[in-house]
């Protein structure tokens, strides 16, 4: 190697370097799809979070079901509509609903 060429080499190393970058940034895939990939990952974490609290929430409810008979049947009439025999169900229409 040259003299010339000893020396200048970390200057030269550091010119191709900054080139490199600043090509990767205005590269569509290089920075800013960085940012979009964090973006989205930030995104997810959130939504991890979520189903997490509602895992949690939906083992309560489903022990609660297992071992209690009347949030059992709590369950069956808010959600499924179930009446005992005999009861009589009134639905109510809020004011000023028009009937078919």
């Amino acid at each position: 190697m040259s003299a010339f060429l000893q020396r200048r080499w970390p200057l030269l190393a550091v010119a191709a370097l900054a080139a490199l970058t600043g090509l990767s940034a205005l590269d569509p895939a290089g920075l800013a799809k960085v940012r979009r990939l964090r973006a989205e990952a930030v995104r997810v974490e959130r939504e991890n979070a979520e189903l997490r609290q509602e895992t949690v929430h939906l083992r309560r409810e489903a022990r609660a079901l297992a071992g209690d008979p009347g949030a059992l049947e709590r369950a069956a009439r808010e959600e499924l509509g179930y009446v005992r025999p005999g009861e009589m169900v009134y639905q109510l229409e809020p004011a000023g609903a028009s009937r078919p």
